[in-house]
Formats: C-alpha cells, structure tokens, sequence
C-alpha cells in the first residue's frame, strides 16, 4: 500500500472535493482519499498493482478534474538528492502555473465586471424609475435595451460563463454537480426565458407571459461570481505563503575546498564530507560542524530569536542560517533531503494538506449540499409557478418563479463552507513554522487548544539538559578561582561528564589550567594528580561526614564532589542540571492560560523536586522508569482529560506515543520528534505557550469561517426561494444573491489571512 499527495486540476469547491473522493474511493485498489480544497491537493492511499494515477484519471477526466504527481509533497525526501530546493519541493513551478491560472481570470474579469457594473446600474435606474415618483425614465427604448442586453449577455455567458456551462453538461451526462453545475443552470435558464420573451413575442403573447427579461441578471451574477473566484484565488495564493518563505532560505551555491582550492558550486552537488568554506555574510549552505575558525551565527530562522549564536570548533551549524561575522571551515553532515530545512518545509507542507476533525461537519453539508440546493430550487420554482397564481398574478408567478430559482442556485455556494477549515489551517501552520513551531497534522492542532494537562520532561525539556556548577565552597581560606584552577587542571585527563562541567566553568571564568603530573583515575573513586607539588584529589562526599553546606547542596538534588589537597578537605563543588532560561516565565504563561503542569522524570525525587520548586510546577512524578511513562500518561487520561507530553528523549517517545498531542524539542533524539505531533526548534520552551495560542487562534479562525459560511447559506436560500414573501413582500433579486455568493468565499478566506498579522 502506497501513500502519495497528489496535485488536483480542476477543483473549484468543497463539492468538487467530495465527487472526486467519491470518485477515487469508488476504485478499486484505493483504499483511503483525503482531498483538501485550500491547498488543491489530494492524499491517496492505494495499490500500485491494481490502480495508478493514469487509472485515477480515466475516471476523473469525463467529470474536469485529473490528479498529478505533487513533485513537492508526493516524492519520497530520500530522492531529493541532485536538485535544488526550489525543484524538488515544486513551489516555484506551483505558483507560476497558480499564477497563470490568475492571470487568465484577470483577463476574464478586467473587460466582464465593467460591463456588469454598467448593466447594474441600468438595472438599478430602471427600478428606481419605476418605484420613485419623478424619476427620469431611461432615454433609450426598452427594446433596444433587451436586444443590447442580449447580445452582451450571450457573450458574457458563453465566454466568461463557460465553465458553468460546462458544469451543467457533466451533470447531465454524469450527474456529477458542483458549484459550477448551480450557477450554470441558474444563469442558463434566465438566460434561454429571456431569449424566447425577445426572440419569440408570439410565444410570450399566447402564454401570457411577463415583459420581463433577465439578461442583466446573467451578466452580473455570471461576472461577479467570476470575480469572487478570482479574488478567491488571490487570496488563497497568499495562504501558501508560509512555503515560499521557507524556501527562499536556502542557499544557491557553496564554497568547496577541493585540493587546496576553494570552487564555488551549484548547493545540489555537495555531498556528506565534503569541507566548505562559508564566508562573512553568506549563507551556510547546509547543516554540518565547524572544523577550523569561529564566528557569530544568526539563527533566527531556526530559533526567532535576533541576537546572533557564537559558533567555534566542533560546534554544529545549520544549512541555510546566516554567517554573520567570521570566516570558517565546516564539514557537511546532512544535505539535501536530510537538512534541518527540508525537514520543516516537509512537515510544514504535510500538515498544511491534512485534515482536521472539525471539518469533518463541513464536509458531510458539502457532500449532500448541491442535490439539496437544486431541489430547493426547483421546489421553489414549482411553488410559484403552481401555488402563487390563487393570490397573485400568474404572469408575475412566473416571472417571480424564475426570479427565485435562479436566486436560489445564484447565492447556494458550497465554496466558502469548503474553505472555512483548510484555509484556516494553512495559515495557522504557516504561521506556526515562522514561529518555530512545526505542526505535523492539523488533527493535532485543533485538539492543542483542547489540552487541560500538560507533562514535561524534566532533562532538556524543562532544563538545559548538561550538567554545569553551581556552586562552589572553599575550606581553609582557599579562594574559589584556586579550587576551581586544581580541580579543573586535574579534571582536564579526564572523560567524566561531571570533568567536563568543572572544565567549562574554568574556561567560562578565563582560568588558565595547570599541567597535572601522575594523574590517577579510579572508578567510583575518583581522579587525582599532582599540582605545584601538592596531590590534589577530587572525589566524592563520605556520607553524611562532609558538613552541613554539603547536605543542603545534596538535598537539593545536586552532585557535590569534594576537592583535596595532600589528603585534606580544601573545597566542594556543586554539579547540576539547571532550568532552561526562560522556563519559568514559561510555565507561569501556561497556568494562566488554564493549563495544568506536571513534570514526569525518571530523575531522583529530591532533584526532580527542587527543579520542580525553581520552575514553578506543583505536580511532579520522579523517579518513573521509562517503560512506566506511558502508564502514567493513561493515568491522567483515565480522569477524562486531554493530556499533552513534552519531551526529547528515547525514553520520552512511548509516553509521546500515549499523549493526546505530543511535544518534541528538535534538540532531542531523532525518535522523540518522529513520534511528535508538534516539534519546537532549537527545543525552546517558551514556545509551548505559543503552540497553545496558535491552536486556540487558529480554531477561532475556523469557528468564525463556519459561521459566516453557514449564515450566508442558512439566510440566502430561504429568502432567494422567497419564504419571506408572503410576510414581508421581501424576495431577493439574483443579482444581489450573486453578489452575496462572491463575498462569502472571499470573507472567509480573508479572515483566515487575518491570522498572519496577530501575534503568537
């Protein structure tokens, strides 16, 4: 079974979406289809051995649509190698044939709608003259005007109008409808009535027909719809924006050191191993370690923060971030498909395309919504035409009958309820990754603004995840720079992660280190060697014997080691894990938003505790083993709330798994973020009260999207059918019904582009 996103032509609305699943679900061999309208893409699960995209389309053609290759999202990332970025993700070609698309319905709309703001106020001039006593009456005879009109109107129609002609045809011939079917035949009948009353007086005469013609309803309604799809269109260009940036990041060429030269080429030839040189200013073409120099980074891209990272030997730097200063040597480790880079784009475009559950109502009203519209609006027609004669004028029945039931086709548009969810969606995602936050699905972002629980792991979730000191006691009158130069020129021969925290903390302080003679390592023992003549051991504490300053740094869950000279006792120095920077700050955030905070750690009780007590966080589970993390994520489930678990490690990755929506740090292990739903760059915490903000923004966005998508719908039909006549004498002209169905689709898009300016 194969799962592949593939590119749909000719997809217009949420019911184009729902006959082309219907469609390809109906196949053999397709075992799931999910087609997203906003990002014009389909995801198909299916047999390679019994159907393929050629199969797809036999069926698909006869009904205008067909399903392509995605070059950017449907190609296995492992296959990137040797094209650029631009290429291999296929943004650049999609948006120049979008832009073709866009610049055809310009040419369309640029002559139409001034010719239907022309008719339009005809079309009010003659209505005015008719209902306000001294009005001046329209100079040109009313027959000239219909033959003018009619002509117009023939060629708007079946030009302009073309495509819901042809919606019309596939309805008949395969009774497939979409939003073109509606407005096709709305347009189709006005327009044949209106061809018959002017071409045929004797018909009109023998069946007492209505002067009326409604030509002018046919160039509006067909010109502002045409507009609202190209106003549609723009705006929903603007949606995949998140993408273009993305892809603007990345470098062209690279600067590769090739026996003893330096060559600058095109970035898809580089490969794993290869030295580069990255010049001041440039980009660094993609992700690697530094072997030779040093310089300050702006990783902004990666991390939103301004303040450039210094960078020095051995330090990791990232494909696509900017050298600012320095010049330096680096050797490629990931390129292509692998760089960090890639890896956003991917997600991002992957959740851009999914489905949330949310919009699992819109589709089910989409799917059923064209047959109802249509029979509404012959319902309506034949109301008129059979019940209105007892209480009005059968010529004005009719004419009203036609009025309705092109009203009703004309302001019936599934497009915006189509639109509400996957516009929204790809906005919030796209905000998202500019934000530093990756959303893998949207499933994942609606049931964020749902969480009531969140768990945090506590080594490099909530803490920085290596061991620094933190504290430093001197004996005997020593001075805390000489414990820390003794021990740390003893520590320097040694490998021992708690060496290395007393080794940066020198270095830190500008210590310079002295050369250790005879040096010693016993295990679990300690290490000891001699300076300036003096054996100077480090090792740990003898119980509960070493003092109180001891116990209490102990009690905070700290490693002491005690530092000897000749035997005797000079100094201790504290080790610990310490919090993130702005973790607290962060923490508070998310009480305040009503979220509840449990750290979950493997770590000792006291440890866990006194970072507990620093962070914030009343709840804390300690010392749970890793296989145990799961369980007690189901634990708080089983109490009936949604549960969010953020970690970074191996051992964080079943717990992951369990979480309603799971939080991976892109600083951790390669497991944590393949089983996460949401990955936060450079494993800042602080962006996990923005995560929440964005879900909760982004299902606003789409509540509202419903909402106007349904008032539209819920007010539009009853009183274009004429339900409020009776009442209120009120009916609503088509003209105004085709206005209405444009600035639905365009509202709700435009709303969820609001989301782009707000702050997260």
């Amino acid at each position: 079974m194969k799962k592949e996103i593939f590119a749909v032509k000719g997809m217009h609305c949420a019911s184009c979406a729902s006959i082309i699943t219907k469609k390809l679900k109906g196949m053999e061999g397709v075992a799931g289809v999910d087609v997203n309208v906003a990002t014009e893409n389909a995801t198909i699960e299916y047999e390679e051995n019994k159907v393929g995209a050629d199969k797809m389309n036999e069926g698909l053609k006869p009904l205008g649509y067909s399903v392509h290759t995605s070059d950017h999202a449907g190609m296995d990332m492992g296959d990137m190698k040797g094209m650029d970025h631009s290429e291999h993700l296929g943004i650049g070609k999609t948006k120049e044939e979008k832009l073709a698309e866009l610049k055809k319905e310009e040419r369309a709309v640029s002559w139409s709608m001034p010719v239907a703001i022309a008719v339009f106020i005809i079309a009010l001039w003659e209505v005015f003259s008719g209902l306000i006593p001294g009005f001046p009456m329209m100079l040109v005879p009313s027959g000239i005007i219909s033959a003018v009109m009619m002509i117009v109107a023939t060629v708007v129609l079946f030009s302009v109008g073309r495509p819901f002609l042809e919606g019309v045809i596939r309805f008949v011939r395969y009774r497939a409808a979409n939003m073109d079917t509606l407005v096709g035949i709305g347009t189709l009948t006005a327009y044949l009535y209106s061809v018959m009353i002017v071409l045929f007086p004797l018909v009109k005469e023998a069946l007492n027909m209505p002067e009326f013609v409604y030509f002018d309803v046919v160039i509006i309604v067909v010109s502002f719809v045409k507009f609202g799809k190209y106003i549609e269109a723009r705006a929903k260009l603007k949606t995949g924006e998140a993408i273009e940036k993305l892809m603007g990041l990345q470098a062209k060429t690279a600067v590769i050191v090739r026996d003893g030269k330096e060559v600058e080429i095109p970035i898809t030839e580089v490969s794993v191993g290869d030295i580069l040189r990255v010049k001041p200013g440039s980009k660094i073409p993609v992700d690697g370690i530094i072997i030779s120099g040093s310089s300050s980074v702006d990783e902004s891209m990666i991390t939103g923060e301004p303040i450039p990272t210094d960078k020095k030997n051995n330090d990791p730097v990232t494909g696509s971030t900017i050298n600012k200063h320095g010049s330096f040597l680096m050797r490629a480790t990931k390129v292509g498909s692998d760089t960090m880079l890639a890896h956003i784009i991917k997600m991002v475009e992957e959740a851009q395309g999914s489905r949330a559950p949310i919009q699992a109502l819109a589709d089910k009203i989409s799917s059923v919504f064209v047959p109802i519209v249509l029979i509404i609006a012959f319902a309506s027609f034949a109301t008129w035409l059979f019940v209105a004669p007892y209480f009005i004028e059968p010529s004005m029945a009719l004419s009203y009958g036609i009025l309705s039931f092109v009203g009703v086709l004309a302001i019936a548009c599934p497009c915006a309820l189509g639109l509400a969810t996957p516009t929204a969606i790809v906005v919030g995602v796209g905000k998202g990754a500019e934000n530093g936050i990756l959303v893998k699905s949207a499933e994942s972002l609606e049931k964020m603004g749902k969480v009531k629980m969140l768990v945090l792991d506590k080594t490099g979730t909530i803490t920085k995840g290596d061991p620094v000191v933190t504290d430093i006691e001197v004996y005997d009158g020593y001075e805390r720079r000489e414990i820390l130069r003794l021990s740390a020129s003893v520590e320097a021969m040694s490998e021992h992660p708690l060496a290395k925290a007393i080794i940066k903390k020198a270095e830190e302080d500008k210590i310079s280190l002295s050369e250790a003679r005879d040096f010693k390592a016993s295990e679990g023992a300690g290490v000891s060697g001699f300076i300036d003549g003096k054996n100077i051991s480090i090792r740990k504490p003898a119980g509960s014997n070493e003092g109180e300053k001891v116990s209490g740094l102990q009690s905070q869950g700290k490693t002491v080691v005690m530092v000897e000279s000749d035997g005797k006792v000079i100094g201790a120095i504290a080790i610990s894990d310490v919090l993130k920077d702005n973790a607290k700050d962060s923490i508070a955030e998310l009480k305040k938003m009503g979220v509840e905070v449990a750290m979950l750690t493997g770590d000792n009780r006291m440890a866990a505790e006194h970072i507990a007590r620093q962070a914030g966080i009343d709840i804390v589970f300690a010392e749970v083993m890793p296989h145990d993390k799961a369980d007690k994520v189901k634990e708080l489930q089983a109490g009936g709330i949604m549960v969010a678990m953020a970690g970074d490690g191996v051992n964080d990755a079943p717990a992951l798994a369990q979480a309603d929506v799971s939080i991976a740090m892109s600083t951790g292990t390669d497991v944590a973020i393949e089983t996460a739903d949401i990955t936060l760059l450079h494993g800042d915490i602080s962006r996990i009260p923005k995560a929440f903000k964005l879900s909760k923004m982004t299902m606003s966005a789409i509540r509202q999207n419903l909402f106007w998508a349904f008032i539209y719908n819920l007010v539009g039909i009853p009183l274009a059918a004429g339900l409020f006549y009776p009442i209120w004498g009120i009916l609503l002209n088509p003209i105004f019904a085709g206005m209405a169905m444009a600035g639905s689709s365009v509202s709700v898009v435009a709303n969820s582009l609001r989301l782009k300016l707000k702050k997260i």
